[in-house]
């Protein structure tokens, strides 16, 4: 059994954090058509990880991160009743390691972080095809929100 740990990441983590968005690109890339080809990238992981505004949290297990997720403060709109909230993003883990309830871990820690801020407000985003995630989501509480949808005019009979 694995003895996997939590913690804030740091400079020292990017050469894992980077690997992990590709991760995320490439499990990501069947969902979305509007994908750019590779190379891609999501995020400013150095930004990120030296933010005050946003919480990296890894997994690891001795000295191999594993996994990983963030909390980012976000402006909300002006017609909403909170002013800011937590936006949760960059969920990965290894596939060795998937199933063990790393990614859970991971959620409950960023949702403390976010509360010990005091927002009350957490989203994030996941594709509708996403089932494995959107279920993963739901057992730590989240529920469907809104809807985006799309249309491909070149593809359409407009």
């Amino acid at each position: 059994m694995h003895n996997i740990k939590f913690r804030a990441a740091t400079i020292a983590d990017l050469p894992s954090l980077l690997a992990f968005e590709q991760g995320i690109i490439d499990a990501e890339r069947p969902f979305d058509s509007t994908l750019k080809p590779d190379p891609i990238s999501y995020y400013d992981l150095k930004f990120h990880v030296l933010s005050n505004e946003v919480e990296v949290m890894v997994a690891h297990d001795e000295n191999e991160v594993v996994g990983s997720g963030y909390a980012k403060i976000i402006k909300a709109k002006d017609y909403h009743r909170h002013e800011e909230y937590a936006y949760l993003g960059f969920m990965y883990v290894k596939p060795e390691y998937r199933g063990n309830g790393i990614i859970k871990s991971i959620t409950e820690k960023l949702i403390s972080w976010a509360k010990g801020k005091g927002f009350f407000e957490i989203r994030l985003e996941v594709y509708n095809d996403n089932a494995p995630a959107i279920r993963a989501y739901e057992k730590s509480g989240f529920k469907k929100h809104i809807v985006e949808m799309r249309l491909d005019v070149s593809k359409s009979r407009y």
